[in-house]
């Protein structure tokens, strides 16, 4: 349970709307830091010296280092604030960010994307626990928008760092001025969000606990949607080239294209989701994913499989933001249950590329979207997970529900 403090003034409609602009520009700063990242990844593997195979030991880190400190991001909120909380994660994760480009050797990457994980973690379940609470006040969904908004960021910030790999810009340089830019837009966006605390005596979460079950079966469902998603992004193109014989420049344009389809289609999820919920929106996602899967696997042409890559997208776009919404309505603690299901969902993410691999190899990759289309398929069985609890006696029901709402901006 949270209350408006004291200096909060008031939240009336113009209020909740500004404070919904700004949790939308939180989550668009925190997109363009792993946008930024990501497109130096070959300088900062040629700067630290290592080799294929110890890189892909070093990105496992940053989901190690979320995996440990999501759990104690609801202790942070507890002691401080929403606010306040929000603030000083998001800060340590933009500033986290010139880390990894300053380590000179593989021991001190691994040790930089720990901290840059473990930020990432904390700063994530921070705004989307406040996400939430903007979204029940509102009375409205913003969820799927708000994540909508982290991929925006990611685009711009992963066509900045192409400018700066094209223009052969030192990584060190591009990621401080980045992270100084990115952390101020953050400190201006977060002074707008709603500065929410605990109940006076509340007590306070624990700093280690395992999620609640109602959260593991939420992260089932996320976990699902995710590694369809890992999958796409980072093998769409192969098996554009190695399946179907694309040439290169058309097979890197299909995961250009699936991650475009991700952002439009969550930044128009919420009005589809306020018209026939969350349970339903994610069983007709999961079967056109299956559709789609099943398109790619039995494509002949790029033209089909580029069109079932993009089904997946179109169906598993909203999934992600629901189940951390239902997470955060499933109990007494939304940080912990929020914490639980982004730590199976990052999981999933880490685990989806190097499964796919090694199915490949085992098998084949039309084998490897088997399991894929499978995973989507999950989602139509899974779905009724994401029904809400009823809301409380005298209080109004829980959003999301497996029926429309007639709530509008």
């Amino acid at each position: 349970m949270t209350t408006v403090t004291a200096g909060e003034p008031g939240t009336g409609p113009a209020r909740l709307r500004r404070a919904r602009f700004a949790i939308a520009a939180v989550f668009c700063t925190h997109g363009a830091v792993t946008g930024s990242f990501a497109t130096r990844i070959p300088w900062i593997q040629e700067h630290a010296q290592v080799g294929a195979g110890t890189l892909g030991l070093a990105l496992a880190f940053p989901a190690l280092g979320a995996a440990l400190a999501m759990p104690l991001a609801g202790r942070v909120n507890h002691r401080f604030g929403a606010r306040a909380a929000l603030r000083g994660l998001l800060s340590l994760w933009t500033l986290s960010l010139v880390l990894p480009g300053l380590a000179p050797n593989p021991v001190a990457l691994c040790c930089a994307l720990f901290a840059y994980g473990a930020a990432a973690g904390m700063s994530d379940v921070a705004m989307n626990a406040l996400g939430v609470e903007t979204e029940d006040r509102l009375g409205r969904s913003i969820m799927s928008s708000l994540h909508g908004m982290w991929s925006v960021g990611a685009l711009l910030g992963s066509a900045a760092g192409t400018v700066a790999a094209h223009t052969g810009t030192d990584a060190r340089v591009h990621h401080l001025i980045a992270s100084l830019a990115l952390t101020a837009a953050g400190l201006v966006a977060v002074g707008g969000v709603l500065d929410l605390r605990s109940e006076p005596g509340e007590e306070a979460p624990p700093r280690f606990a395992r999620p609640p079950r109602t959260a593991v079966l939420i992260g089932a469902v996320g976990f699902c949607a995710v590694f369809a998603e890992g999958a796409s992004l980072d093998w769409s193109a192969v098996f554009l080239r190695d399946v179907l014989g694309t040439e290169a420049g058309t097979a890197a344009a299909s995961t250009t294209a699936f991650a475009l389809t991700m952002a439009v289609a969550r930044l128009a999820g919420d009005r589809v989701v306020d018209r026939f919920g969350a349970v339903r929106t994610v069983r007709a996602g999961g079967v056109l994913a299956t559709a789609g899967g099943l398109l790619v696997v039995t494509a002949g042409h790029p033209v089909a499989a580029m069109a079932g890559f993009g089904m997946i997208g179109l169906g598993i776009a909203v999934v992600v933001p629901l189940a951390f919404a239902a997470a955060a309505r499933s109990g007494p603690a939304p940080a912990q249950a929020i914490a639980g299901v982004a730590t199976i969902t990052y999981t999933s993410g880490l685990i989806a590329p190097s499964a796919i691999g090694a199915v490949a190899d085992a098998t084949s990759l039309v084998v490897s979207f088997g399991l894929v289309t499978l995973l989507a398929c999950a989602l139509v069985g899974g779905a009724a997970v994401l029904r809400p609890k009823a809301g409380p006696e005298g209080g109004a029901p829980a959003l999301n529900r497996d029926e429309p709402t007639a709530i509008r901006p």
